[in-house]
């Protein structure tokens, strides 16, 4: 029974992480709570699995395209262990219900970036594309993933494609501030948080679109394992779920893949915005009522 509503959940994530670059994962945890029946921190703790090996699965193809930049993604990385591991202890502490009710705020978050910035692509009219420091240019959208957004979820680039700026402490601080963001919101919530990789890849190191999209797998595999070992002896993995929604959800995001290509990725996301604040909004309501 677990099975038959797993996989079609699985598969729903994975489309919408195949169609849109991203983003589907934190679908994951509402999910895994009120479809499965998972509590919400075990839901929290399986979703760290769903998402890192999505990540993994997705950055072999931007591995082989080079737009992996792994020196910059593990020192993305190393600066989010101390807010990942901060996030994983108060995971621990917090009632379940507050964080749902934190989580949906999160949603509510993502859904705004997603609806803003598909705006802006949509003013500048860019079909399924991806804005570069010289224009406009069409690419394929990349091949599901955790939460690292597609272009048209992330501002325009300001640097050369690949190319880290030259060290200096306003990057660092740059750096050490977004990458313990993230590293708590993994922690925390069990999400890539590729909504804010993305464009604090592009912001503070100046990456092109294809190239920080690639180098957020990296970062959120790297978040997701070290949140996934500080909880995973003090809350369980219910793997009886984790392998077969994973499973799902990369085949979920093969053919989300070919829908990126058939539709606009401008409306997709606005739809897809629109679902997540509704998802939200019944997280916060329930959570609300649990409460109260």
């Amino acid at each position: 029974m677990t099975w038959l509503i797993v996989l079609p959940l699985g598969v729903g994530v994975g489309l919408a992480l195949g169609a849109l670059g991203g983003g589907g994962s934190i679908l994951a945890v509402p999910a895994l709570v009120y479809a499965v029946g998972l509590s919400p921190k075990q839901a929290t703790t399986t979703s760290l699995v769903i998402v890192g090996l999505s990540a993994l699965a997705a950055m072999v193809g931007h591995w082989r395209a080079g737009n992996v930049r792994p020196w910059a993604g593990l020192w993305f990385g190393v600066a989010g262990v101390a807010g990942s591991l901060v996030g994983s202890r108060l995971n621990r502490s917090v009632d379940p219900q507050v964080l749902l009710l934190a989580f949906s705020g999160v949603m509510f978050l993502a859904a705004w970036r997603m609806w803003i910035s598909a705006r802006r692509a949509g003013n500048l009219r860019v079909a399924p594309s991806v804005v570069t420091a010289s224009g406009p240019s069409v690419v394929d959208p990349p091949l599901g993933g955790a939460d690292a957004p597609a272009a048209v979820l992330a501002p325009e680039p300001v640097g050369r494609e690949g190319r880290v700026r030259p060290l200096s402490a306003r990057l660092v601080l740059g750096v050490v501030v977004a990458g313990t963001v993230v590293g708590f919101m993994t922690g925390f919530f069990g999400v890539g948080g590729g909504f804010i990789i993305v464009p604090a890849l592009v912001l503070v190191l100046g990456f092109d679109m294809p190239v920080a999209v690639g180098t957020s797998l990296l970062v959120i595999s790297l978040n997701s394992a070290v949140a996934l070992s500080a909880r995973v002896a003090t809350t369980g993995v219910d793997w009886s779920v984790a392998v077969p929604f994973t499973v799902a959800g990369l085949v979920g995001a093969l053919f989300g893949g070919t829908l990126s290509r058939r539709a606009s990725a401008v409306t997709l996301a606005r739809w897809f915005a629109v679902f997540l604040v509704a998802v939200a909004a019944y997280t916060m309501a329930r959570s609300l009522a649990a409460i109260t």
